[in-house]
């Protein structure tokens, strides 16, 4: 059995149960709903839920264990931000897909190789946003096509120096963050096989 966002229900115990629903604002991007929720104790609530398609991000990786990020401003926070690549599914798009092309339109980049290591929900106490990560290897220059309203600046560096910078509280963008992690405890698993 399925839900309405088309998530497999069955087998899981219902904790709460939807009364009704209104869709408050429909974006380009995102839309708001606010639902009346039942609880398992018989109590109503409301929860707010933000509705998201997903999106991909991507950790290109060039042979030399340096990574490709993108700097930008991003308005929700007055800051610019350096980022890996990420952007949002079209509707209907493969994951990976979205991951090539978002890639290709940030970076200027196309890879040989693409590997998912991690998917996470963004902020599921109120979000249905879910990011697919992606290792992408084997880069050839390509061209970049960013959208009408995005400034980026390509930087590259060590990963070992975009460790530091997290630790450092430098890069504080969460999907970067995790990103970074993620390959690093690949490569840190990789490197202790092979001994």
């Amino acid at each position: 059995m399925r839900d309405r966002l088309g998530l497999v229900t069955e087998g899981k115990a219902e904790l709460e149960r939807c009364t009704s629903t209104s869709r408050r604002y429909e974006g380009r991007i995102l839309n708001l709903r606010v639902d009346e929720v039942q609880l398992s104790d018989g109590r109503s609530t409301t929860r707010e839920i933000v509705e998201h398609r997903g999106a991909a991000a991507i950790v290109p990786l060039l042979g030399d264990d340096r990574v490709i990020f993108v700097r930008q401003y991003r308005y929700a926070v007055s800051e610019e931000l350096l980022e890996i690549p990420a952007g949002t599914l079209e509707r209907g798009e493969n994951p990976e897909d979205c991951a090539m092309r978002e890639l290709e339109e940030e970076t200027g980049y196309k890879c040989g190789e693409m590997k998912k290591i991690l998917e996470c929900y963004v902020a599921p106490g109120y979000s249905t946003e879910k990011i697919h990560f992606y290792l992408a290897k084997k880069l050839v220059r390509s061209e970049m096509r960013t959208e009408e309203d995005e400034r980026i600046k390509v930087e590259i560096m060590p990963i070992g120096l975009a460790l530091d910078k997290i630790h450092r509280g430098e890069i504080y963008d969460a999907k970067t963050v995790c990103g970074l992690f993620r390959a690093s405890d690949l490569f840190k698993n990789t490197a202790s096989s092979d001994t």
